[in-house]
């Protein structure tokens, strides 16, 4: 197919396409005379920034030529390359950064010539364990992912040459290296992208961390300057986004539209859904599939590396696939746009590149995208057209809108979609999938799938003899091992009943102070309450019966709405228990689903209990289980969970945990999933055993516990006259009905709101034991529930208690007051209360690895 090449100029092409944002917000772009060729402005639809740099280069919002897109990117290789010199270039690793910058990256490894390729992922694969992970605080998606193939890849002392599409603050960029530097030290590294537009205050940041970690850091970009932001703009953006969607949503409703397009009469069978590929151009209505004929074994991209051999080996069949696509395009075929898709950007690219040398169409570039971002219909705005789509490719995080922009209306003959196998789904063919959104705005779409490269299992997993998974024994249940009924959960843990493992708490102190033994390997005496604490926690109860149903609520229905569809839930035993069950019981109510719940040990500075996650990896799919919790303190056990799952991925080669937990409260702001951030008093935290089934905290003691054994725990059965277990759930489970409507719709606020975690806990607990001469973070324990602990379990020293706290730390004064300690009330205290350890036991109080610790 060959034509005269078609330019269409669009009206207002002299404007500036950030005139629209820089009018209404005040936004002001200063530096470079090519910025604004190089750069537009768009309103995010994001609740942490306003404004969002619009590239006209990279091949990502606005399609563009792809010889310019990997243009700039092998330009920007080859000045890595002069400003390294040979020797080093010639060692030198390129890391991209997903999804936007995945195939700039690549380019630049292109331009660098000799350099392997790994980029960051958001798509969790199985049978590939992490080599690191680092965060994007300000993205919409944050947390990365490193998946190489080859885990050396990393490993060398050759520089490490990072790409991202803006260099904005510094900070994902920081973040990175401090990750990477502190597994794999090197003395080089080299920032790359396409525009560093840094504040005066960040432009230093970078220096001076190379200086604190002792590596030199380059910058490398085509262009530089600033963004002037005026004050309130993030308010200021997210009222005029607001307003244009209504008016939107107005406008959609005033034009009852019939329904989505129905173009295509039925999915077109192939490699996605089971069937045999077709070899040739398959037609299905106004949909065509071509086969690329990918080549065996070569890599999609570089989510798990891409090396100069895999580099020849694309080039080499690049004509032909190219030809093949041509071959699919109708005659009349002027103008045609090659879409990729999220992280898949480099594939894509290069078809397009080698259908623009070789066809006397006008080719233009762009991929999808999770980014979401306003449209406004303006010539001076960046973003005209947005194509809304559900996402297609099972994402670990669960199901969410997609978006393809600048698409419509733009005047294309043809589109051809390019997406990897694991993203040719039926939600890709449904009638509202991106293949129809695309029929909508184009007379011809083609298909072009590329499959999903996933490594082989190295060696040793492959050759490992198989782990006895099914000869663990099955879950312990009540009435014979807790006083919870048989179905509300399965423990995993052996029942250690019999043993004596019980000592005075100044006892236990002394015994970890003289062996340096650990806190897991005894348990505290079973505190007794009196009848005056016991009507603390009935008047307690009674008073957040209804606080708690309505966290349930939310937390419930966010983790059925963001997690699998049917989760399986795994509680963190003991505190975790209830919620799960609670949980549970929320959506059996609710959504009639009868889900799975199990209670499993995690030990500080020991992990999670091995075996445990083997069973459940046995008997269900690890990317369904849930780890339930009940509340984040400093989040050192959300610390542990993530650190334990990914050394037990390694070790086993099971992949699919997913380490994020679920908690009824985080005012520790450390998790994602929660049903409250509010720090205040669950009736379970005043009571040990007697609110959690009559189980003890777990066990794990090498003399108790061997290889193959589950963690330990014990049954209470005498303190059954003194159960409160059922009568909580009871109470709560009680207020679902009146509390159904509210959580809802709080769960559907939060969905649509920004998460992230903020960590604040962490930082005000290192104040604390800084300001209070402790320091040692595991001597601060903040929080209601973990402050109760400390004065059940521990040798407390003080307790802090914000100025104006109410009922809900009434127990904590009159344990306090039963102990002997003072209750000390501090203005501006982030949590309602913390608890400190004695400093004086601070030999034998638990260290962060759960041993003794001295001074």
């Amino acid at each position: 197919m060959r034509r005269p090449a078609r330019h269409n100029t669009p009206a207002g092409a002299d404007t500036w396409s950030g005139t629209w944002v820089a009018e209404r917000l005040g936004v002001e772009l200063t530096g470079d005379e090519r910025l604004p060729g190089l750069l537009g402005l768009a309103l995010r639809r994001n609740p942490k920034r306003a404004h969002l740099l619009v590239s006209n280069v990279l091949g990502k919002h606005v399609p563009q030529a792809p010889s310019v897109v990997h243009g700039h990117g092998v330009e920007l290789g080859r000045r890595v390359r002069r400003l390294l010199g040979e020797d080093a270039a010639g060692r030198a690793v390129v890391l991209g950064y997903a999804e936007t910058a995945t195939g700039l990256g690549h380019s630049v490894a292109d331009g660098l010539g000799t350099a392997p390729y790994l980029h960051s992922t958001r798509r969790p694969v199985a049978g590939v364990a992490t080599a690191g992970g680092f965060e994007e605080s300000h993205s919409h998606a944050t947390s990365h992912l490193l998946l190489p193939e080859d885990p050396a890849l990393l490993a060398g002392d050759g520089p490490l040459v990072l790409v991202d599409d803006e260099f904005s603050t510094g900070n994902t960029v920081l973040n990175t290296v401090r990750a990477l530097h502190a597994r794999y030290p090197r003395g080089r590294y080299v920032v790359v992208a396409l525009v560093d537009m840094r504040s005066a205050a960040d432009a230093g940041r970078l220096e001076e961390f190379g200086r604190e970690i002792g590596a030199r850091i380059d910058l490398v970009t085509v262009a530089s300057g600033t963004v002037r932001l005026p004050d309130g703009v993030l308010e200021k953006g997210q009222a005029l986004v607001a307003q244009h969607e209504a008016a939107a949503e107005a406008g959609r409703a005033a034009a009852a539209p019939s329904g989505p397009s129905a173009r295509f009469p039925a999915p077109l069978r192939g490699a996605g859904d089971g069937a045999q590929a077709p070899t040739g151009p398959q037609s299905a209505g106004d949909l065509t599939r071509v086969d690329l004929r990918w080549p065996a074994g070569l890599p999609d991209g570089g989510r798990h590396g891409f090396t100069p051999a895999h580099r020849t080996a694309l080039e080499n069949a690049l004509p032909a696939m190219a030809a093949r696509i041509s071959a699919a395009l109708p005659e009349e075929t002027h103008r045609v746009l090659v879409l990729g898709f999220e992280e898949l950007m480099y594939a894509p690219l290069r078809l397009a590149t080698e259908l623009e040398r070789t066809t006397g169409a006008e080719v233009r570039y762009s991929t999808t995208t999770r980014s979401p971002v306003l449209a406004v219909d303006d010539p001076g705005y960046a973003i005209r057209t947005r194509l809304v789509f559900p996402a297609h490719d099972d994402p670990a995080d669960g199901p969410g809108e997609r978006y393809a922009y600048n698409v419509a209306g733009a005047g294309f003959d043809a589109v051809v979609a390019v997406v990897d196998s694991v993203a040719d789904t039926p939600a890709l063919h449904a009638p509202d999938g991106l293949l129809a959104r695309l029929a909508e705005h184009t007379p011809r779409v083609l298909l072009a799938v590329v499959p999903s490269y996933v490594p082989a299992a190295p060696a040793a997993v492959q050759d490992a003899p198989e782990r006895p998974a099914t000869m663990l024994p099955e879950p312990l249940r009540g009435p014979a091992f807790s006083s919870y009924a048989p179905e509300e959960v399965g423990w995993l843990l052996q029942d250690l009943s019999d043993v004596t493992l019980e000592a005075p708490t100044e006892e236990r102190e002394e015994a970890i102070q003289s062996g340096g033994a650990h806190y897991a390997e005894s348990l505290p005496v079973e505190y007794q309450p009196s009848e005056q604490y016991q009507q603390l926690f009935h008047d307690a109860l009674e008073a957040s019966a209804a606080r708690l149903a309505h966290a349930v609520g939310v937390v419930t229905e966010t983790v059925l709405a963001e997690r699998p569809p049917r989760p399986v839930l795994v509680s963190l035993a003991r505190a975790g228990t209830p919620v799960g069950i609670l949980m549970r019981r929320w959506a059996l109510h609710r959504h009639g689903l009868d889900l799975p719940h199990y209670a499993v040990s995690i030990v500080r500075g020991r992990g999670i209990d091995a075996n445990a996650l083997r069973w459940l990896a046995a008997h269900h799919d690890p990317r369904d289980v849930v780890f339930v919790d009940g509340w984040t303190g400093k989040g050192a056990i959300t610390r542990e969970l993530a650190q334990a799952v990914e050394e037990f991925e390694k070790a086993e080669g099971v992949t699919g945990f997913d380490p994020e937990i679920a908690v009824l409260a985080d005012p520790g702001s450390c998790v994602r999933t929660y049903g409250t951030r509010e720090d205040y008093l669950i009736p379970s935290a005043c009571l040990n055993s007697t609110v959690s089934g009559l189980i003890s905290r777990t066990v794990l003691r090498a003399d108790l516990v061997g290889p193959d054994d589950y963690h330990g725990a014990k049954y209470y059965r005498e303190l059954a006259g003194a159960d409160l277990s059922v009568s909580f759930l009871d109470a709560v489970t009680a207020r679902f009905e009146e509390v159904t409507e509210a959580a809802r719709a709080e769960a559907k606020e939060l969905l649509a709101a920004d998460r992230t975690p903020t960590w604040e806990g962490w930082a005000a607990v290192e104040r604390i034991s800084e300001e209070y001469g402790i320091h040692d973070v595991n001597l601060v324990k903040p929080g209601v529930g973990e402050t109760t602990r400390v004065l059940l379990r521990r040798v407390p020293w003080k307790v802090l208690a914000r100025a104006g706290a109410g009922s809900d730390l009434d127990h904590v004064r009159l344990l306090a007051e039963q102990r002997g300690v003072p209750v000390e009330e501090v203005a501006d205290l982030p949590y309602t209360c913390v608890g400190l350890i004695h400093p004086r036991f601070t030999r034998g109080a638990t260290g962060a690895d759960g041993t003794a610790v001295s001074r």
